[in-house]
């Protein structure tokens, strides 16, 4: 194909659309050496994401609404509990809200658990398989490790756990961001405001950059850390500008997760946001207990964007949401 495809042809090449079959296949190749079971959960749940900046998509039925994935993480955890041992999944997800060159509201996660990893033993994981999927295909140079304070550190000059807000805006105000409309911002919006538009564009696109401890409000469904400062066990790791993979050491703690999402829940009602259900069968698993497990989400799609030297979501797919 050459030039923009007609409205009702794929938005990827044949190329491409090779590619990214024979990645899958590498995908399930590299697990299967790895001896890592495929597993395959619901894509409809009862329950739904609490995070107030991720938003399910509601499929009424039969009188009762149920919800596609955001994620396949809670059902994997309840397999976890359930003595199955480490596993992955490639799937479809849906995220309401989320559309642009790099966002899609239907995209490929590839998710994976490891028992008895520490958050430095997945990052390697990661990176091992990436090496791996990558060999022959892109090269990069050698993988970058940085706490989320020594990234702010070294790059604005801004201790993340101790600035002020006054602070942070006059850092994004200097480098020409625009602050958000409504008065007062807090600390720790801008902190994330700083981290993606200002921080995350200078790191080295031609190098894998972990990103890990972040601060406790970022923790999500990861475990606390007690220190000077408390850190939430978490990685996120960039490449080609692009932010690919999200990885946790996984609370195991019950009563936590629940105090997570009522929390969640009340940010979604202070935000005017819908208050979905929360997954007390996630609750329940946990309860029952979890094995000590790191566990790691990577964006398919992002990664065929880097693979492809593509510039956006939809040179990778069949049909992005536009041809869909």
């Amino acid at each position: 194909m050459t030039g923009q495809p007609p409205n009702w042809a794929p938005g990827a090449d044949l190329a491409t659309l090779c590619l990214r079959a024979d990645v899958v296949r590498d995908l399930r190749e590299w697990f299967f050496q790895a001896g890592v079971l495929e597993v395959d959960t619901p894509m409809l749940s009862a329950a739904a994401a609490t995070d107030r900046g991720i938003h399910s998509f509601a499929v009424p039925s039969a009188g009762q609404s149920w919800w596609l994935h955001t994620s396949p993480e809670f059902p994997m955890k309840r397999l976890l509990a359930a003595g199955s041992g480490d596993i992955y999944q490639l799937c479809h997800v849906f995220r309401d809200g989320e559309a642009g060159s790099r966002h899609n509201p239907e995209f490929t996660m590839l998710e994976w658990y490891r028992l008895g990893l520490d958050l430095d033993g997945m990052m390697d994981d990661v990176e091992t398989m990436l090496r791996a999927l990558c060999a022959g295909r892109r090269d990069f140079g050698p993988a970058q490790r940085l706490t989320y304070r020594d990234l702010f550190l070294r790059t604005v000059r801004l201790d993340p756990f101790e600035t002020d807000a006054e602070a942070i805006s006059s850092l994004l105000r200097s480098r020409g961001v625009a602050l958000p409309e409504g008065g007062e911002h807090g600390r720790e919006a801008l902190l994330d405001l700083a981290l993606s538009t200002v921080i995350e564009p200078s790191l080295d696109p031609a190098r894998p950059v972990f990103v890990y401890d972040f601060p406790p409000w970022h923790a999500a469904l990861a475990r606390l850390r007690s220190g000077q400062p408390t850190v939430a066990e978490r990685f996120e790791l960039f490449l080609g500008g692009m932010e690919l993979a999200n990885g946790f050491h996984e609370l195991a703690d019950a009563g936590e997760q629940q105090a997570r999402f009522e929390q969640e829940l009340a940010q979604r009602a202070e935000a005017g946001l819908e208050l979905p259900p929360m997954d007390w069968r996630l609750v329940d698993a946990l309860r029952a207990g979890l094995p000590d497990c790191c566990g790691v989400a990577v964006g398919v799609d992002r990664l065929l964007m880097f693979l492809a030297g593509a510039a956006s979501i939809g040179e990778v797919m069949a049909f992005d949401i536009s041809r869909a």
